[in-house]
């Protein structure tokens, strides 16, 4: 009802409530005063009016009454009647709502905290819920609190429960799950296409039955409140890439790409691409969902071309640095021409499924030194840090020093970068008769016979000295198994193509220059760098634990080496490096030598 004279109010959204004026009963004409002329029939009609004051004060009230209940209602942020975990939040702003909630969720720290127990595939645990990130989120519950849908009478008199937002780090939860598992899931069988020699080989892919972090983070975000045992389902998966789609992998391209050689045209010449080296690149790799996809490896092609490269390309040469009277001497390297892999897999694995035009153009592009002059003139490569020298006999007419002398021209100006680490077998390769070594007495098995590259290990010990008294870091060694008096104890290392290696890391801030040398009885390393240690020197331990040789006789023939026989004994020695006056470091090195027989060739006497 509007009142005249009064403005009409704000809308809202209180509800409207129907109001019907009340009516009492008329008595009639017979009851009121006389008609008066001029008026309406009835006259003045007193009663009609009081009938309408009535019910405008009756209807006032009522809309008193419902301003009142709507206020009520809707005070707050989140809706009467609403509850979260059995606590009321309703008619609490979210500030208020927030508070109410940690407080609840503090009373049951304790319960939240227990161990929960999963089942997996038939095996029980315990898993902590903080070590899965199992927790309330208060903020987004609360957010859906006061998102909750009610409506204006639910407000007045209604109720209802918003079940608390929980959160768990996925991750975190299948890794937990995958050890309660352990080898028990049925991991899918991933499709595969490889090679033997230029034949396809096929592996279909099959279904797995494997844990779905997602589905797992649901099953145990509804258990964990309540404090119940939950069971984590198995999901079968199956791989993306189907048999049928194998099939056609291996007939569309598996088999024509080995069908023929394809051409390599460069503005230099041309490379013939044979099917074994196309085996060798050509790789179908699946994702982890078993997604077959093919590619070729273009440093696997390169390598399975080889010195075939050599016809179109020139190699680019490092800067060098040589020791001349005395002082280091840096030449300039040069740039060389390098085939551009960049488009050459995309463009080779286009023409691969053809019969014909088997034919692909390759780019030679600059490819500048890795090392240049300016970059090695930065390295501080300046002055002798250390050198060592052992002795040889034979002069070098013998296949062992013969062999000496090969592997130290090998070495000879190799620059370290700093930083990085030193492999002699990495740096030489297979050291055999191709590579220009002969056959010299090495020990195998525990005695000498004659082998390729006998007289290697005396420069691997030189070397390792060199290194060792330049302060550089030893990654790897390993000293002879008799000790010959050629070398120091203990500080001595062998090496064998290609099980037994020298390692070095260049631990400075410098460049690290290994200069070799040889006379005919001597074999001479030097490191050249930045001095950065006032001495390295190494103290020894007496020896113990000494044991005599024994005496063995050998079928006499070519492969028979005589020998005197050597103590064995274990020896400690210590390298002890001094730096601003001080020892700065001291390290130990232990070895245990044999006993070497004394090898006579020839039947006992009787």
């Amino acid at each position: 009802m509007t009142l005249y004279g009064e403005k009409s109010p704000p809308a809202d959204d209180r509800p409207t409530v129907q109001v019907t004026a009340v009516t009492w009963p008329d008595d009639g004409p017979a009851a009121g005063p006389a008609p008066v002329p001029g008026e309406p029939e009835g006259g003045p009609r007193r009663p009609g009016r009081m009938r309408m004051l009535l019910a405008a004060g009756v209807t006032g009230g009522v809309f008193a009454a419902v301003a009142g209940a709507g206020a009520w209602a809707y005070a707050g942020d989140v809706p009467r009647g609403t509850s979260v975990l059995g606590t009321e939040l309703g008619g609490r702003s979210r500030a208020d709502a927030d508070r109410e909630l940690r407080a609840e969720l503090e009373r049951r720290a304790a319960a939240l905290a227990k161990p929960l127990t999963v089942t997996v595939d038939g095996r029980t645990a315990e898993i902590n819920p903080a070590d899965v990130g199992l927790a309330v989120d208060v903020p987004a519950t609360v957010a859906a609190a006061a998102e909750a849908d009610a409506h204006p009478v639910s407000r007045l008199v209604g109720s209802r429960t918003v079940e608390p937002v929980v959160t768990v780090d996925a991750g975190r939860l299948d890794d937990a799950l995958r050890k309660v598992l352990g080898d028990q899931a049925q991991g899918m069988t991933m499709p595969a296409i490889s090679y033997q020699g230029t034949t396809p080989k096929v592996v279909q892919p099959k279904p797995g039955l494997a844990l779905d972090p997602q589905r797992s983070a649901e099953v145990v975000r509804a258990a964990w409140l309540a404090g119940n045992p939950v069971t984590v389902p198995l999901v079968e998966s199956h791989p993306a890439t189907t048999p049928e789609e194998l099939d056609k992998l291996v007939t569309e391209l598996a088999k024509p790409a080995v069908a023929a050689p394809v051409t390599l045209r460069t503005d230099k010449g041309s490379v013939k691409v044979p099917p074994a080296a196309i085996a060798k690149s050509l790789r179908f790799t699946a994702d982890k969902t078993g997604k077959l996809t093919p590619s070729v490896d273009v440093k696997r092609l390169r390598a399975a071309l080889g010195d075939d490269l050599n016809a179109i390309e020139v190699p680019a040469k490092d800067a060098t640095v040589t020791i001349a009277g005395g002082r280091p001497t840096i030449t300039e390297g040069r740039s060389g021409q390098q085939l551009d892999t960049a488009t050459l897999g995309t463009e080779l694995l286009a023409v691969l499924p053809k019969s014909e035009g088997r034919e692909v153009t390759g780019e030679l592009k600059p490819t500048p030194p890795e090392l240049t002059a300016e970059k090695l003139t930065s390295l501080g490569i300046k002055e002798r840090v250390s050198t060592f020298t052992t002795r040889f006999t034979g002069g070098l007419a013998s296949s062992r020093s013969q062999n000496i002398a090969t592997i130290a021209k090998d070495v000879d100006g190799t620059v370290v970068l700093p930083g990085k680490t030193f492999s002699l077998n990495g740096h030489t390769g297979e050291r055999g008769y191709a590579q220009g070594y002969r056959d010299a007495p090495v020990i195998l098995n525990g005695k000498l016979v004659p082998g390729v590259g006998g007289g290697t290990s005396q420069f691997t010990t030189t070397l390792f000295n060199a290194t060792y008294y330049a302060g550089l870091e030893d990654v790897e060694h390993k000293p002879h198994s008799y000790w010959f008096d050629r070398y120091p104890a203990v500080i001595e290392s062998t090496i064998f193509w290609p099980d037994l290696d020298f390692k070095f890391r260049n631990n400075t801030d410098h460049g690290v220059l290994i200069d070799t040398s040889y006379t005919s009885s001597t074999i001479t390393v030097s490191i050249w760098s930045t001095k950065i240690y006032d001495s390295v020197k190494t103290e020894y331990g007496p020896r113990r634990n000494i044991t005599t040789p024994k005496l063995i006789h050998l079928e006499p023939g070519p492969s028979c080496i005589a020998t005197n026989g050597i103590n064995g004994f274990t020896q400690d020695a210590f390298r002890v490096i001094k730096k601003g006056g001080a020892v700065v470091k001291r390290e130990k090195f232990t070895w245990r030598y044999d006993a070497e027989p004394r090898y006579v060739c020839g039947p006992k006497p009787s």
